[in-house]
């Protein structure tokens, strides 16, 4: 049976980060067709979700975040900056950068760019927000320069818009979500069900 994935996640995200190799894995080994789906977490879907932005949670729940975000990166063996120089970040203009690559590319190399993206961030501790770095990325993934002028076109803006009303309707409410066949797997600690549907 051929699947379809929607992955709805924000190019900030250390979850993301965290997950997204695998999930790459483990969708080209089940052979499913994906939908690179970033969407607008904190301005649109926390206000109506309960989520809080970092900073304003609690001190026990930011404290142990940094707890399991060190037990995730030894235990996959990640290099992750706790605390990265640029960070918190917009991720609007990544986002946008990610769907002008689908859009003109295809779903494939949006994959390779949100990789690249969300290890810039976590990794390599460099600037999503500033359109230089962005410009840099798409120049290491070997993708089209025109890519950068076209998210900001308002083509990108309503798809950006879209997938943001789309996580809404499909009950999303954090990121990373895989969603397959109406079901939602919240976080990058459930891919193993996300694997386990797929081969069904």
């Amino acid at each position: 049976m051929s699947h379809s994935v929607d992955y709805y996640f924000v190019p900030q995200s250390p979850w993301a980060y965290l997950g997204h190799q695998r999930f790459q894995n483990i969708r080209k080994k089940s052979g499913a067709s994906v939908r690179v789906m970033p969407f607008d977490l904190g301005g649109k879907v926390f206000p109506i979700s309960g989520g809080l932005p970092l900073g304003q949670r609690a001190p026990q729940r930011q404290a142990y975040r940094l707890t399991e975000l060190a037990r995730f990166s030894k235990w996959l063996g990640a290099p992750l900056h706790l605390k990265p120089t640029f960070f918190p970040v917009s991720g609007d203009d990544a986002a946008k950068l990610i769907i002008a690559v689908d859009m003109a590319v295809g779903a494939d190399a949006a994959m390779n760019i949100s990789g690249a993206i969300l290890s810039a961030v976590w990794s390599q501790q460099r600037n999503i927000a500033d359109e230089k770095t962005l410009m840099e990325l798409l120049n290491e993934q070997q993708l089209p320069a025109a890519c950068l002028e076209q998210s900001y076109s308002q083509a990108v803006h309503e798809r950006y818009e879209s997938y943001t009303q789309m996580a809404i309707d499909a009950g999303v409410f954090g990121a990373p979500s895989y969603v397959l066949a109406g079901e939602i797997f919240w976080g990058q600690d459930r891919l193993d069900f996300v694997e386990r549907a797929l081969a069904v």
